[in-house]
């Protein structure tokens, strides 16, 4: 399955392939009917509790969780499987076994069973469990990892698994993780009965934000936003250069706007974009690269973002239009490392553009969408009117119906409502039961202080490498300390790359925030910059080998090696990985950052985009002309001064790159006499 003009089946094979929370089983007539009324329902119920009722907190996460968990165990089989058809046997109903069956039950009882106590009784069984509570308990923490294990991957409910084992067995840990322990009472005490466990920040914001936004998502996508963002990509930057590869930049960054899948992303403008690089004389593989690389940009590009936006604006008690703001000029940021090597490839291979037959007329698009961008300016004009995100969101879904009921080209019928309101549901199972599983986590760690722990274990590392390389000359130029806040950062971006090879974004961003903010706080680091650094680089696993799933996603379009596409993708993403180091050097990047000043920020960026567009040419190679591998070093270590973006090291950083300015000059103007 590769090549041009793939149908929507395939398509949506090759995203069920590589993304596990798309893994749906078949179903007979009657679960199918059963599960879209319950996804319909979930729809309403979080439409309905986040713009006009008053639902007590816990109630409002209590039904949340019972809609996630029970639909989990409906729609997700035991084992992944390929079966085509619905599952028979004796134990089979409809394709669901009768044990699945009665999860789904047990996940309602268990999930509603607090949340439904009157809250003053509630209030006196807090720290006093009866063994109804405990039993309950238990049942739903076992149900929860194995919703996760199901929808996610086993790596993140193993993960849980070893914080349960940490919190029981406290006295048996070595050195500076030992504490006290608790017992099994005590410990679903903590993740059942208080909002530091499954209860907590992360099902909450998945209840309150993060479901109306990617309801929403799916409903501007219906409506039309999505083919305005591609062809508006295509008469943007299609006629220049490796036209293809640039308007799958653009229009990754544009879907980026409405949707923070990644692989999402990846299948849906892939299919258009890989075919078109390939005609023009890329690679497969570089093709693909490209695509999954701008797709993993809709993580962290405003206003949608991920759901670990929304943790965020929870976690640092600040408006989600400074998150956005602070995330702007990163992501764009990350287009631009993109561009640059996507040009200087074009350049390399001598790639032409596409022909103004193969464009659309700018025109023709407007007219034919421009209603559907209404939603959009509705939802972030909301926001930065300082709308709380849920308000925005719903107001913006309203838009969406009103805008498709009206639209003459995309009309919205009730039977498209009917089915957007049931995919948006169940794009939100997979990330719903992971943040159920992360809320274990936390409550351990909430429990334990295992986070000030590990902190404090990461900070002694850094600073012992550092007293050892901040002794060498010349690398004593630079003090102890810098060198202790360098390897920290190093130690916690590879903890985030490793961890987001086998879990969702938003469960590394929370799980290793709780170790990073203490660590980073220590090293006076702002919280905000903390947090985004973290976010920024779960993000990144997204296209790290050996598990890059968007790469691997696009490799399936592209019908390119899988690893071979995921590697090509880490290095056109390489500017990802910078920039966190950069706003962390320098927060004037992140705009709302404390001290901001536009004098920091102007030097900053510009210090950014200068050591991005090196880096860019270091690994294509390329800049004027061929770059040999002496030159492709020199620059590379060039570009590393400008992770510290200030006029000095970028003085420094522009006299040692004159040279070889001067001989790619010489050499371009070698090549134009040779072939004249």
């Amino acid at each position: 399955m590769s090549g041009e003009n793939l149908t929507v089946e395939q398509l949506a094979e090759i995203e069920e392939k590589y993304d596990p929370e798309m893994a749906f089983r078949p179903t007979g007539r009657m679960i199918t009917l059963l599960v879209t009324l319950l996804l319909v329902s979930m729809s309403l119920y979080h439409f309905y509790a986040s713009g006009f009722a008053l639902i007590r907190e816990v109630l409002h996460r209590g039904i949340h969780l019972s809609f996630v968990l029970s639909l989990v165990f409906l729609l997700f089989s035991f084992r992944k499987g390929t079966n085509k058809t619905p599952q028979t046997g004796f134990f089979y109903f409809n394709g669901v076994s009768f044990l699945d069956l009665i999860f789904a039950v047990l996940a309602v009882l268990t999930a509603l069973y607090l949340p439904l106590l009157p809250p003053e009784q509630l209030a006196t069984r807090v720290g006093n469990p009866s063994q109804n509570d405990v039993l309950m308990g238990t049942a739903l923490l076992l149900l929860t990892l194995e919703a996760a294990r199901r929808s996610v991957g086993p790596t993140l409910p193993i993960i849980g698994l070893i914080f349960i084992l940490f919190a029981l067995f406290g006295p048996l840990a070595p050195g500076a993780l030992k504490h006290g322990g608790t017992s099994w009472a005590g410990l679903i005490n903590h993740l059942y009965l208080t909002n530091q466990g499954i209860y907590g920040i992360a099902i909450g914001v998945m209840a309150q934000y993060v479901f109306l936004f990617i309801l929403f998502g799916v409903l501007a996508t219906r409506i039309g936003l999505g083919q305005l963002f591609i062809d508006l990509a295509m008469v943007i930057a299609g006629r220049y250069s490796g036209g293809p590869a640039k308007v799958a930049i653009f229009s990754s960054a544009f879907m980026g706007t409405i949707s923070g899948s990644s692989i999402a992303n990846t299948v849906t403008t892939g299919a258009l974009t890989i075919p078109a690089m390939k005609r023009v004389g890329y690679p497969p593989h570089f093709a693909g690269a490209v695509e999954a690389t701008a797709s993993t940009g809709g993580q962290i590009t405003p206003p949608i973002l991920g759901a670990a936006a929304f943790i965020m604006v929870e976690y640092l008690e600040i408006p989600l239009r400074d998150i956005l703001a602070a995330a702007l000029f990163p992501a764009l940021l990350h287009y631009f490392g993109i561009f640059i090597m996507v040009h200087l490839e074009a350049k390399k291979l001598g790639l032409k553009g596409l022909s103004k037959d193969e464009l659309p007329k700018a025109v023709l698009v407007l007219k034919q969408h421009w209603l559907s961008i209404i939603p959009l300016a509705i939802l972030v004009y909301l926001i930065l009117s300082g709308k709380t995100p849920d308000f925005a969101a719903v107001y913006g879904i309203i838009a969406c119906v009103v805008v498709g009921f009206l639209n003459p080209v995309n009309r919205l019928t009730v039977k498209d409502l009917w089915n957007a309101l049931s995919l948006g549901a169940k794009n939100t199972l997979a990330v719903g039961a992971a943040a159920a599983c992360v809320g274990i986590i936390v409550g351990v760690v909430t429990l334990t202080g295992v986070g000030f722990r590990l902190g404090y274990v990461v900070i002694q590392t850094a600073t012992d490498l550092g007293n050892i390389v901040g002794n060498m000359w010349p690398l004593s130029y630079f003090a102890i300390e810098q060198w202790a806040l360098f390897f920290t950062l190093i130690l916690i971006a590879l903890s985030c790359i490793i961890m987001g090879a086998g879990i969702p974004t938003t469960a590394t961003y929370i799980i290793l925030v709780a170790v990073a903010a203490p660590a980073l706080a220590q090293l006076q680091i702002q919280p905000l910059v903390s947090h985004f650094f973290v976010f920024y680089y779960g993000v990144l696993a997204d296209i790290t080998p050996p598990v890059a799933l968007a790469a691997y996603a696009a490799a399936g379009i592209a019908g390119s090696n899988p690893f071979k596409t995921g590697n090509t993708a880490f290095r056109l993403g390489i500017a990802k990985a910078l920039v966190p180091f950069i706003f962390v050097y320098s927060p004037a990047l992140l705009l709302v950052a404390d001290g901001f000043t536009w004098t920091a920020f102007t030097i900053t960026l510009a210090g950014a985009m200068m050591g991005i567009s090196l880096i860019g040419m270091s690994f294509a190679g390329y800049f004027l002309a061929p770059l040999s591998t002496l030159q492709r070093w020199w620059v590379g270590l060039i570009s590393l001064l400008f992770i510290a973006p200030g006029l000095e090291t970028m003085g420094i950083g522009i006299l040692l790159f004159f040279p070889i300015l001067l001989l790619q000059l010489k050499q371009r103007q070698n090549q134009v006499l040779e072939n004249n």
